[in-house]
């Protein structure tokens, strides 16, 4: 290292890290609690597709050998599940590893990424890590405000995220609303569709990916395993997009990026048509309970495409966050994404939904 020189470029040194919600394990133990629930990070209340648990405890024994660096498998159930072609998917430790791919193959320090605000977070890591410079487009009413985020793409921009449903909104962008913008767009701009929680979408007029696999400029659709099927702890995703820019993520990705687990535990899941059904049945039932219940308590929530939505709690959502810690109910405050007052809240099981509510009324009681 040349003295006087920083070890690390400046770009890299700006980059404020992402912060996971921390374990259930880590915050009984701080606050010295039990018996709590979490409905902070969008997980499947219902747990892992069964189907996904018998994959993987028929292939543990087989963990001495690397898993199978293409994914072949996955790769394929994949294209006849999605009816596309195998060449235009590519598998990702989470679909953050795509994210990651994407960046350190389209950016170069000073190309442009335009971004919805807020959003989620790791698009700006992702971009910043590459030097790139993010263009910040604040949303409207929670919505992506697509024209807004139109009038900052300049020469300079490489790539436009379209977070769908968005993360921490659950707000989707309507099929004409994304039509106009995409025909609107230079051609070497990617669009990058993250579609995280599409399974929960009620909304038939939302726009999906998948339809524009084919359209100028290139559609990135995004997705992943981690929440409808309920296997967040495997980290295992996937992105569908044109079959040259697949070949071109080939160069850059991690040799065996997706685990042998993982990858048997994601295609047994894709035939778990039960199990999903029955996750959605949980998340749309929980959250017509909850609308019903605040509507009754006169406490303002917005509607979810997701398996989350945010509530206006009228106080410092923190201070809201931390007394709901105490009763060993975990949601999560969105005071750090630009709304003081809102909390997130993930669906969890009825019981869940319910203890959630009784400690709110006890924690806006108190406070009163």
């Amino acid at each position: 290292m040349t003295a006087g020189r920083p070890p690390v470029p400046a770009y890299i040194q700006k980059i404020a890290p992402y912060v996971p919600g921390k374990p259930i394990e880590t915050l009984e133990r701080e606050y010295g609690i039990t018996d709590s629930i979490k409905l902070a990070s969008n997980e499947n209340p219902l747990g892992p597709s069964p189907k996904a648990l018998a994959a993987i405890a028929r292939d543990v024994d087989k963990l001495h050998r690397y898993p199978d660096g293409a994914g072949h498998t996955l790769v394929h159930a994949l294209a006849e599940h999605l009816n596309v072609l195998p060449e235009q998917i590519l598998p990702g430790n989470g679909s953050d590893d795509l994210l990651g791919m994407l960046a350190r193959v389209l950016l170069q320090p000073g190309d442009e990424v335009v971004i919805p605000d807020p959003s989620f977070l790791m698009y700006t890591i992702v971009a910043q890590s590459a030097g790139a410079v993010t263009v910040n487009v604040p949303l409207k009413d929670l919505a992506m405000d697509l024209p807004a985020m139109l009038s900052c793409v300049g020469p300079r921009t490489r790539m436009v995220f379209i977070c769908q449903p968005n993360n921490p909104t659950a707000t989707v962008v309507g099929r004409a609303a994304f039509e106009n913008f995409l025909s609107a767009l230079p051609e070497q701009v990617v669009v990058v569709v993250d579609e995280a929680y599409f399974e929960f979408v009620r909304d038939t007029d939302c726009a999906c990916g998948l339809h524009y696999l084919d359209a100028t400029p290139s559609v990135v659709t995004l997705r992943t395993f981690s929440k409808a099927y309920g296997l967040a702890g495997l980290r295992v995703g996937y992105g569908v997009m044109p079959a040259q820019l697949v070949q071109w993520l080939q160069r850059v990705r991690m040799p065996f990026n997706v685990n042998s687990l993982a990858q048997s535990g994601a295609v047994a899941a894709l035939s778990d048509t039960a199990f999903l059904a029955r996750t959605l049945d949980v998340v749309h039932g929980g959250l017509d309970f909850f609308y019903r219940e605040l509507t009754r308590r006169g406490i303002p929530y917005f509607p979810s495409q997701a398996n989350f939505f945010l509530i206006d709690v009228g106080r410092p959502a923190d201070t809201v966050f931390e007394a709901l810690l105490h009763q060993g109910v975990i949601v999560r405050s969105m005071r750090a994404y630009g709304f003081p007052t809102y909390i997130r809240v993930s669906v969890g099981l009825p019981e869940e939904n319910q203890r959630f509510l009784n400690a709110l009324d006890k924690v806006l009681a108190e406070g009163k």
